[in-house]
């Protein structure tokens, strides 16, 4: 029997997850817009044979540009650089399917998959948050249901599209004058009711057929949205009994929506700050902490919270009064994480901003490579994860540290490849079919995998 292996998805975030980590020495405050810290970073995982790497986007300008490195560079675009960079390493992009259209982003992720090989990745999301609203006309976010809904449109039409050329659609025949096959395209004809798409997709069928569709919501909506759609979940939480539970939940409600819970992989977030001893692994920890301000974290703490300017008092606790999540319309998943947190260990808000700086509310765990690989193997073997996202706090140094340290211990462990071997999709990879095409094969349900 073949021994199950590690996941290992790579999130890149400028100069590291941690807030404060663009005021290190070895920061470079404006590598977010450099294409060459991109390529460095992205051979850095390939080195640690890396399943794929991450881009996190949204379509609006976060907070105040005095926090920390603001905007990012399009990450499609990004990504499409870095295929011509890398060889193996698969390349997830996140795109909003609140405020994009599904024509030009079907036909942006099958360019991407193109041009890299097969490797490309799509983290669907649905945007929370009222200032993204604003920048594309709107006076208020969509409700929670409502973009989910919008979202579950977005993708059965994108299907259509990745599906709308047969794979031998182009018949090439020089000697017959025929390039293409004209009865082996398929216009989606879509009419719905947030879409009305016509025509078939202007580029061919991609190697994967459609990219590898990722998920991070953890909210009910987010959860069902994952178990129809998704085949990669990235998630936060904080104990490896929280971890189980999703775990579980999620497996059971993809096999009640007629899909192989296999075809899931669960990859929790982890955020590793190593020593080459514990004390030095805190020491580092605390040289971070140290570099907060903790006025900006207020501020963000307080519009997560949904609370009024000033509310907040460091020294003391969260208000015993905030609104269940029920009535919250953003980031549900996420409230409910850093509320809890908040609570369960009685931490001031101080603390709070503290414990939530190196990873927004991912589990965050500093350590010797060998006390950080035994983390990631309890809660892979303990049936919590299928993989992680690293999420180093420190960038590039933390991934190369990771990629240095603790990549040779789950290799000596057998938890992870020691090379690539045979090129593969990022499907592949991960263990994921390719899909049937829904026009050749009628009933085909799309994008669901089954």
């Amino acid at each position: 029997m073949t021994q199950r292996r590690l996941h290992l998805n790579a999130f890149l975030m400028n100069t590291g997850h941690h807030e404060a980590s663009w005021r290190l020495p070895q920061s470079e405050p404006h590598a977010h817009v450099e294409l060459g810290h991109y390529v460095e970073l992205a051979r850095i995982a390939e080195r640690g044979t890396f399943d794929s790497l991450f881009l996190a986007d949204s379509p609006q300008l976060w907070g105040s540009v005095a926090q920390r490195p603001a905007g990012a560079l399009e990450p499609l675009t990004l990504l499409t650089a870095l295929a011509t960079a890398t060889e193996h390493i698969g390349l997830i992009a996140t795109a909003s399917t609140s405020y994009n259209s599904p024509y030009n982003l079907a036909r942006r992720f099958a360019s991407l998959d193109i041009i890299s090989g097969g490797r490309a990745g799509w983290n669907v999301v649905t945007t929370a948050g009222a200032e993204a609203a604003r920048n594309f006309g709107l006076d208020a976010e969509p409700a929670h249901a409502e973009r989910y809904a919008r979202a579950a449109e977005f993708l059965d039409v994108a299907a259509k599209l990745w599906d709308s050329w047969e794979d031998d659609a182009v018949v090439a025949d020089k000697a017959a004058g025929v390039w293409g096959d004209d009865a082996r395209i398929h216009p989606p004809r879509h009419r719905g009711r947030y879409f009305g798409v016509e025509g078939a997709l202007n580029v061919p069928r991609s190697p994967q057929g459609y990219p590898l569709l990722v998920q991070a919501g953890s909210s009910e909506d987010g959860k069902a949205f994952a178990a129809r759609y998704a085949e990669a979940v990235f998630t936060a939480q904080q104990t490896v009994e929280d971890a189980r539970a999703f775990y579980t939940d999620l497996k059971s409600r993809t096999a009640r929506a007629g899909r192989d819970p296999g075809h899931i992989k669960v990859l929790p977030g982890i955020v590793p700050v190593l020593g080459s001893t514990e004390a030095e692994a805190r020491a580092n920890e605390r040289i971070l902490e140290d570099h907060i301000v903790y006025d900006h974290g207020v501020a963000r703490l307080e519009s997560l919270l949904q609370l009024a300017p000033g509310t907040l008092d460091l020294d003391g606790r969260l208000p015993a009064d905030l609104p269940d999540e029920s009535a919250v319309e953003g980031a549900k998943s996420r409230y409910t994480l850093v509320v809890e947190l908040a609570r369960r260990e009685r931490l001031t808000v101080r603390q709070l901003i503290g414990r939530l700086g190196g990873g927004r509310g991912h589990h965050t765990f500093a350590g010797t490579p060998e006390q950080v690989a035994d983390r990631i193997e309890s809660w892979f073997t303990q049936g919590a994860a299928d993989g992680f996202t690293i999420m180093p706090a420190v960038l590039p140094s933390g991934l190369e540290a990771f990629v240095e340290h603790v990549v040779p211990v789950l290799r000596a462990r057998g938890l992870l490849r020691t090379e690539y071997g045979p090129r593969q999709t990022l499907r592949e990879r991960y263990g994921l079919p390719r899909p049937a095409n829904q026009y050749v094969t009628p009933g085909t349900p799309a994008p669901a995998l089954v």
